[in-house]
């Protein structure tokens, strides 16, 4: 059982952390090592280099993904942005509710006001919101890759969408949903969403996470 002196002491200890920027990067204050002790990860987790917070070290593309249920993410997309050439707000699904009818959801989720300060701390920074295809059956897939008046129609919806809500493209989640069977198919639909997406100046990346090996 705690005593009063000893959940005192406790909550004195949780307040133990750097709230102030360092002068110094991670490597120069010896935090990259391979054994961590926890103590440091807490002391040192909120603590960062506010001199070279604005430096890439790597001169590829770098994606970060930002979730509406952890607002720390938006703070971190705004501090750090310059770090990032993509940032993907987790925030749309598109439903097929018939013939060439398709319904985007989420944009409730989307934060105008985020996406301007985002753009005005970091100049070269890409919004490209993540689409997951939501509740589609076997049936709506095979419909659309059958019709090329289809794959029009959504292509075209994409390219409104990110217009109107002034997105520079999207994410999409879509390879394995169906568990690798019709690939032929998705890539050709993948091929012409690519292209009118780009035809307007947008950015089209596609998520294909590793493959699964049967057992």
């Amino acid at each position: 059982t705690l005593s009063k002196t000893d959940a005192k002491k406790g909550a004195t200890k949780n307040l133990e952390e750097k709230m102030l920027h360092s002068d110094k990067n991670v490597q120069d204050r010896g935090l990259v090592v391979v054994d961590p002790k926890a103590k440091d990860i807490i002391l040192e987790h909120r603590s960062y280099c506010s001199k070279r917070m604005k430096e890439r070290h790597f001169s590829g593309d770098v994606l970060g993904y930002i979730t509406p249920w952890n607002s720390h993410g938006y703070d971190i997309a705004k501090i750090f942005g310059n770090k990032f050439t993509l940032i993907s707000p987790v925030w749309l699904q598109v439903r097929r509710r018939g013939k060439e009818r398709f319904q985007f959801t989420g944009l409730h989720d989307a934060d105008k006001g985020w996406m301007k300060d985002v753009r005005k701390t970091s100049k070269n920074i890409k919004i490209v919101p993540r689409i997951l295809f939501d509740g589609w059956t076997y049936e709506d897939f095979e419909s659309v890759f059958g019709s090329e008046d289809e794959i029009e129609e959504l292509s075209n919806n994409m390219v409104l969408l990110a217009k109107n809500e002034n997105f520079d493209g999207f994410v999409i989640e879509v390879w394995s949903q169906l568990g690798n069977q019709k690939q032929t198919e998705l890539i050709h639909l993948l091929i012409h969403l690519s292209e009118a997406l780009h035809e307007a100046q947008l950015k089209l990346i596609l998520v294909i996470p590793p493959a699964v090996a049967a057992g």
